[in-house]
């Protein structure tokens, strides 16, 4: 970051960007350019409106301070988990409700269409469900085999 910039946070816990001329943006939260393909390609910096204030075109250039704040920030807005197992689907047919095991324990999704499985980057995908939370899985290809199976018969 600029020296001439400066990342706090207030009492309330908000962020606080002071730009180059002193102004105050209060609120800020900071955004990622490739949150899943390219998590420390760039990182925005936006006020409450959504406009841009600051823009960092690699996490590794941000002084250790900000990017402490930046982290705290993005893990209460990134929650994406990681599903690491599929158990059971209640049919090959959509909706289907599905038994899952992620990073943060064992959860039942609703999956309402196909279309609701996207792929983002080579065996990465993302699973919509019905509540509008996404899941990812990594790499299909590294799922156990029943995983797989099930996984395949939506795909």
């Amino acid at each position: 970051m600029n020296k001439t910039h400066q990342l706090e946070r207030d009492a309330l816990g908000n962020l606080i960007f002071i730009d180059a001329v002193g102004e105050r943006h209060i609120g800020v939260y900071p955004v990622r350019a490739f949150p899943i393909t390219a998590p420390s390609a760039g990182i925005g910096i936006m006020n409450q409106s959504g406009k841009e204030v600051c823009w960092f075109p690699d996490v590794a250039l941000i002084p250790e301070a900000e990017l402490t704040l930046i982290k705290e920030e993005l893990a209460a807005r990134e929650f994406i988990p990681v599903i690491e197992r599929i158990t059971q689907v209640s049919t090959f047919a959509t909706p289907s409700i599905w038994d899952i095991e992620t990073d943060r324990g064992p959860t039942r999704i609703r999956l309402k269409g196909e279309e609701d499985i996207r792929r983002i980057a080579g065996n990465t995908l993302l699973i919509a469900d019905s509540n509008g939370l996404q899941f990812m899985i990594k790499d299909s290809t590294k799922l156990d085999k029943v995983s797989k199976k099930l996984l395949d018969r939506f795909r």
